[in-house]
């Protein structure tokens, strides 16, 4: 079964409207592994519009489920994940200014950073993901990576969620499972994320058995608007649940 890490960035982003505490962000994160979440996600970035460094330290001291960062590996950055140590960290390419991650790493022409920043933050001790997209990266790509020492991909998967309930859905989910079948014969674990929901969560599961991780956030803080945190995870959680999917 995959694990479920929810990204709690909006969390963040409801209490800085107003300036104070509310919500705070820890007790939120708090009832969410309480009602099953396997793991927290955060993505700093350097305005500040959502999680704030703090805010990362304060959940690495606090919860007991596994913390995946994910950003774009800056000197600062780095030196952050140096610091805090989390079970996970995810490189996006992410420029500064960007609303949302809304692609993959290109490896050609990164080798030499990528190559430097996964073997610092494998030194810390941390397991390192990247971010792909299945619609642009190349098998050759794939390789650089697992010989990098990469230890995980995250598909993008926005363009299986575009696909969902088109007639273009059986191909794009053929396409992933390729990609998450190449990723598994090298050694590299598979993680999934964006734009994954209740209504599209199952069907992806079931068709990507190699699935380890994923990880969401805003279609998940929708649904808790109307069903509230405890159905919202139940919702997600049997979505995962291999006896759910395989009806």
């Amino acid at each position: 079964m995959a694990l479920l890490s929810v990204n709690v960035n909006k969390i963040a982003t409801l209490r800085n409207a107003r300036g104070k505490d509310r919500p705070n962000l820890l007790e939120e994160s708090l009832k969410l592994i309480g009602y099953g979440a396997q793991g927290i996600t955060v993505h700093p970035r350097p305005d500040g519009r959502h999680i704030r460094w703090p805010d990362v330290i304060e959940l690495r001291q606090n919860i007991d489920v596994e913390l995946n960062i994910e950003g774009y590996p800056s000197l600062h950055f780095l030196e952050k994940i140096d610091q805090i140590r989390p079970a996970q960290c995810t490189l996006v390419p992410d420029p500064p200014d960007v609303l949302t991650s809304n692609a993959g790493w290109k490896v050609f022409g990164n080798e030499e950073l990528l190559r430097d920043k996964i073997t610092r933050i494998k030194e810390a001790g941390v397991r390192t993901s990247l971010f792909i997209d299945p619609d642009t990266i190349e098998m050759k790509e794939l390789l650089i990576l697992r010989d990098m020492g990469l230890d995980r991909v995250e598909l993008y998967t926005e363009a299986y969620a575009d696909s969902y309930g088109s007639e273009k859905q059986e191909a794009v989910t053929k396409h992933y499972a390729h990609c998450a079948q190449l990723c598994d014969s090298m050694g590299l674990e598979v993680n999934a994320g964006h734009d994954l929901s209740a209504q599209n969560l199952a069907y992806f599961a079931a068709h990507i058995p190699e699935l380890k991780e994923v990880s969401i956030g805003h279609a998940l803080v929708c649904d808790a608007l109307e069903w509230g945190w405890k159905t919202t995870l139940e919702t997600y959680l049997k979505c995962l649940t291999p006896s759910y999917i395989m009806t």
